[in-house]
């Protein structure tokens, strides 16, 4: 392989109803006078990820592996019901990997400063071992900040801001969260802490409220406890949290976003003055910004008609925020990146490793403290 080249992981959807996985070797790219060149020495698979890299409609049973070496192709077949959605990337070899973390190696006439600097970027094609980016979309660290530290520096952890602007914007006082023993809900309570804002944590299994009380999180509801509805309730009433983030888009068999909305219509109406019939007065809002359970969301409508439940997405969201405000929460970010926004990963893989079925199996599980780091110039 020549010196000037790199490697990429590629993902293709086939008109025979397969997703192909693949590693293109192209030229290295050169850097425009705004731009930076970054070999990439860490980048993250998130559940966002996932969607690109082997689609909501792969079936994993179906996994094999054709080739070696820089020629290995990985074949998976995808549900025909679900063809449908994937029409327009049939054909089409899409780079995969929305952020990363590495070192400016070169650079253009109007960014020769950042050369040497570890920097964290969420540029897309992050699974490659070079990436050219506009220096403006890059983070630059701290001095002595690692690559792997740098890794995870925009999804979760402004992702996690963001929850707390939003909470001001619509003008909340509290917040709800699920899946909140991952790398983002364990950043969310360390931001909750730092800013005072009250925070009920929503888990699924005993051993992740044990890793949320260590963090010192102070509400935290399972909804494996046969309690779970009546500590849902109490928590929202010592909190007064009225706007919830739900990572999982399901949940309890697809009961989850309802359920929050309920507890919280009871909760209203704990303090509520008198009586109406459509509810109470007080609006609730629930947001879906993950797919972690692909079951159809299921909403008993026993809380009234002063609610919400939504799609939320940063990338509008920062529209919202405004940049100013924007680059405050990045340098938040930069200068916290090892104690509020560090993230942990179970296994750091290749290129070539995350294209063998039983690391794929590993990755695309989802699973909470099972976070997988690529490193493409492993």
């Amino acid at each position: 392989m020549s010196a000037n080249s790199s490697r990429e992981i590629r993902s293709t959807v086939t008109s025979e109803g397969t997703l192909e996985l693949s590693i293109a070797v192209q030229e290295r790219p050169v850097p425009g006078d705004n731009e930076v060149l970054l070999e990439v020495g860490a980048a993250p698979i998130n559940p966002s990820d996932l969607a690109l890299l082997i689609s909501f409609a792969a079936n994993l049973d179906t996994l094999s592996v054709s080739g070696s070496g820089d020629q290995t192709v990985t074949s998976m077949e995808l549900h025909p019901a679900m063809m449908g959605a994937l029409k327009p990337r049939m054909g089409e070899s899409m780079p995969v990997g929305n952020e990363g973390g590495g070192v400016v190696v070169d650079a253009g006439v109007n960014a020769k400063h950042l050369i040497g600097k570890t920097v964290g970027a969420a540029g897309g094609a992050m699974y490659s071992e070079y990436r050219c980016l506009p220096a403006q979309s890059c983070l630059v660290m701290n001095e002595g900040t690692t690559p792997t530290e740098a890794a995870s520096s925009f999804v979760n952890p402004l992702t996690a801001l963001a929850f707390i602007e939003t909470m001001r914007l619509e003008n909340h006082s509290a917040i709800l969260n699920t899946a909140a023993a991952s790398n983002l809900g364990q950043m969310l309570v360390k931001i909750c802490q730092e800013d005072g804002v009250p925070l009920i944590n929503v888990v699924r299994k005993p051993e992740q409220v044990e890793v949320l009380k260590k963090l010192g999180a102070e509400y935290i509801c399972d909804t494996s406890a046969d309690s779970f509805m009546a500590d849902l309730v109490d928590a929202l009433v010592a909190t007064g949290a009225t706007l919830g983030f739900d990572a999982t888009g399901g949940g309890n068999g697809g009961k989850l976003p309802g359920q929050i909305l309920a507890a919280m219509e009871i909760a209203a109406n704990k303090t509520a003055k008198e009586y109406s019939r459509y509810g109470s007065d007080v609006y609730k809002q629930v947001y879906i910004y993950g797919g972690l359970d692909m079951s159809p969301t299921i909403l008993n409508r026993s809380f009234g008609l002063q609610w919400g439940l939504g799609g939320w997405l940063l990338t509008p969201m920062i529209g919202r925020i405004g940049m100013e405000r924007f680059q405050q929460m990045r340098e938040r970010v930069a200068r916290d990146i090892n104690t509020t926004f560090a993230s942990h990963y179970t296994q750091e893989i290749s290129l070539a490793e995350m294209m063998q079925p039983e690391i794929i199996r590993g990755y695309a599980k989802q699973a909470t403290g099972e976070k997988y780091l690529v490193n493409p110039n492993k």
